[in-house]
């Protein structure tokens, strides 16, 4: 496989903390970058694309499910760690999950639904920087 040739500038990417009877949807994902790490679902954002668009079309390319965007969480940048590495500014939302059960495309291997204060007892599962974060301030949008 050829190795995937990193953009010269920082990109964009948006990801949802997706909130389904009180718990949140946590992927697995089955490549780099973070490969092997649970994470929110999400992706680039293409060029012309807002960033509402960008986060359905990434939510329903990678699991499947039709979402209801509420409003953003938060943001975190993924600085490149070695060479070759991506410069990532993620954006991400807070969404109600709507329809359809998850179908992971082949960039994920793994889905959990997990109750937001059972984050910090899974310390077998290896989740990416400032998820936890990430996910409280988005239930804060979600309400109870």
């Amino acid at each position: 496989m050829a190795a995937i040739v990193q953009p010269s500038r920082p990109q964009i990417a948006v990801s949802a903390a997706i909130f389904r009877d009180g718990k949140v949807l946590l992927t697995r994902r089955a490549r780099s970058p973070a490969k092997g790490f649970y994470s929110l679902p999400g992706g680039r954002v293409e060029f012309g694309e807002s960033l509402h668009q960008a986060l359905a079309r990434e939510i329903d390319e990678e699991t499947g499910l039709d979402i209801d965007i509420i409003g953003l969480a938060g943001w975190r940048e993924v600085l490149p760690a070695a060479a070759g590495a991506g410069h990532y500014l993620i954006m991400s939302f807070a969404a109600r999950w709507v329809a359809r059960e998850p179908v992971l495309n082949d960039e994920l291997d793994d889905y959990r639904w997990i109750a937001p204060q059972a984050l910090a007892s899974l310390g077998d599962l290896k989740l990416t920087g400032g998820l936890e974060e990430v996910i409280q301030s988005a239930r804060g949008l979600i309400g109870p």
